[in-house]
């Protein structure tokens, strides 16, 4: 009795694992995908895996790994399952009866600005006795860009309002008389041609016509994010790509035209009305600051040739060397209005001087 025993016992082991071994991959459906497209760097978003049994045999032991980049943390539940070393492997195990689905929604927090991908995951069944597993590849498709953190609007309005003082001196520059806004009262300084007669009739002195200038005033920011040096500034360099994002962003609200260059990804168009900031929030998500790009003084030397009167230019460089310097203050010789931002270390002394016809903001970081 005890041999017919054993003998079943050893039939029905082997029997399984040959059932086990040939359906264990069928019906099953795996998904794994970032529940939204885009976040801002320092938001928390989450990880949505579904896991389908479609057959009546069920899976006593699904194990699923992932590998994340470790700047994407996973916090609360989530985190017991994660270990993090040059990346963040998952190793999430489940249980399926037949024609059973699994959802699991794992909360992570955006660590860093980045475009970050999953594209496999690496699938291990075991059989009923878990003595026996199989494995397969899954390909995988999901992708999520992280945007550089938007600064605040109160500081942001710093630079908003220096730029605005620029936009004045130009446009001064240029009064439009086919544009007409109103009437004032006259100043000696009018044309007389400017004098409203019929209205200046009605009244105790003499009224003008005002005029808007039309004049479209853009604005180009050019980022720099070359980092060179024998000690990285990572966080100054972050910051400048946080400045360039917040400060497109009030631009385009303002309904300005603008575009964003630099030397570490393509140029950026946003004219009025295209709404395409998550195009350049997409484009600054993707900096490799680790790769080698071309130093800006090279960059601002092209721009020189190309200088339009109705721009303004605003460059956002931690970088102060002599050649920086000599680059900029050139674009201003020609008659550009030039704003530089510098981004420094909270109490740092930035080391550039005055330069002619270059406004230069020292912008500190957690000021």
């Amino acid at each position: 009795m005890l041999l017919l025993l054993l003998a079943g016992a050893g039939f029905f082991y082997l029997l399984q694992h040959i059932i086990y071994r040939k359906y264990w991959n069928a019906g099953l459906a795996i998904t794994v995908n970032f529940e939204a497209r885009s976040s801002y760097e320092g938001d928390f978003s989450y990880l949505r895996e579904e896991i389908t049994n479609d057959k009546p045999l069920p899976l006593p032991a699904l194990e699923v790994n992932l590998a994340m980049d470790r700047s994407l943390k996973f916090s609360g539940e989530a985190k017991e399952n994660a270990n993090v070393t040059d990346q963040s492997y998952r190793r999430d195990i489940f249980s399926l009866f037949s024609r059973q689905k699994v959802i699991r929604r794992l909360p992570f927090r955006c660590e860093k600005r980045g475009y970050y991908e999953i594209t496999t995951a690496d699938v291990i069944g075991y059989d009923f006795f878990f003595r026996n597993s199989f494995h397969k590849s899954q390909t995988l498709k999901t992708a999520l860009y992280v945007y550089p953190r938007l600064l605040s609007t109160q500081r942001i309005s710093l630079l908003n309002k220096a730029i605005s003082g620029m936009i004045v001196t130009q446009n001064r520059l240029f009064p439009d008389p086919f544009c007409f806004s109103g009437i004032r009262d006259y100043h000696p300084s009018d044309p007389m041609h400017h004098i409203n007669w019929k209205a200046s009739s009605k009244g105790q002195g003499l009224l003008v016509n005002q005029f808007d200038s039309t004049t479209n005033i853009r604005i180009k920011i050019i980022l720099d994010t070359e980092d060179s040096g024998i000690l990285r500034h990572d966080e100054l360099t972050e910051e400048g790509i946080r400045i360039a994002a917040s400060l497109a962003s009030r631009v385009v609200k303002e309904r300005m035209e603008l575009t964003v260059a630099g030397n570490g990804f393509k140029t950026i168009c946003l004219k009025e009305g295209a709404g395409q900031i998550q195009t350049l929030y997409q484009e600054l998500s993707r900096i490799n600051t680790r790769k080698p790009v071309k130093r800006l003084g090279e960059e601002l030397r092209t721009e020189r040739e190309h200088l339009q009167s109705d721009v303004i230019y605003v460059i956002i460089s931690m970088n102060q060397d002599s050649e920086n310097v000599r680059a900029i203050a050139s674009m201003a010789e020609k008659g550009s209005p030039v704003l530089w931002i510098i981004p420094v270390q909270a109490s740092s002394e930035y080391t550039v001087g005055t330069i002619r016809g270059v406004n230069i903001f020292k912008w500190e970081m957690n000021g």
